[in-house]
């Protein structure tokens, strides 16, 4: 990319951060990763540095859509498969509608005066992965993709089994991605009620209970 005069732009993700925060990591804030992905992803990030300056590394999290394995399509197949189930409650951060990071992404690459550096992307707000699934239980119900009602019991960390070891405390500041391109970030609730909302039939047959 540098010796032909390109731009880069290079995903990455909040997993490059130790997850200790209390308040949305910073564009600057210290890279600090605790898992083997993350130490990768922070790793992607050096090389891009050091390979081509005129770059934007673009972080981003909780990621949603309508194609894929994801969380919004495990919540509702689990709903209508069970009368209870139970979610972590003690990590926060912003669940992410892949349509408006793509839409995030077409705006940097379209700018005519572009900047560099660090950036993120997520929707707005914050939340945990329980009142996340409360939402998504809320929105099916409303959408007709659930027909009955299922418990949410609330799970620590500790309580919940992974392999995968997730940031207590994931939320970014879109701070630079805002003032340097103008990008806007709908709240988190209003992008996944449109998500539901106009993929609701798609997500009704995806969420299919197997037998």
């Amino acid at each position: 990319a540098r010796s032909i005069g390109a731009r880069i732009l290079h995903l990455s993700t909040d997993y490059v951060f130790d997850g200790k925060g209390t308040s949305p990591y910073r564009e600057d804030a210290p890279a600090a990763p605790v898992t083997a992905y993350g130490k990768a992803k922070a790793a992607g990030e050096e090389r891009v540095r050091a390979a081509c300056p005129e770059h934007a590394i673009l972080r981003t999290a909780w990621l949603y859509g309508k194609h894929g394995p994801n969380f919004v399509y495990t919540m509702l197949r689990l709903m209508r498969a069970k009368d209870r189930i139970g979610v972590v409650a003690d990590q926060r951060g912003s669940p992410t509608w892949s349509v408006d990071l793509a839409a995030a992404i077409v705006r940097i690459l379209s700018s005519t005066s572009p900047r560099f550096g660090n950036y993120h992307y997520t929707d707005g707000g914050e939340t945990s992965w329980r009142e996340f699934a409360l939402e998504i239980r809320r929105l099916g119900r409303e959408f007709g993709i659930l027909d009955r009602d299922c418990e949410v019991d609330a799970l620590t960390t500790d309580q919940y089994p992974s392999k995968a070891r997730r940031p207590a405390y994931s939320a970014l500041s879109k701070e630079a991605v805002v003032r340097d391109y103008g990008v806007e970030v709908p709240d988190w609730r209003d992008s996944l009620r449109r998500f539901i909302g106009e993929n609701a039939a798609h997500i009704r047959a995806a969420t299919e209970p197997k037998q």
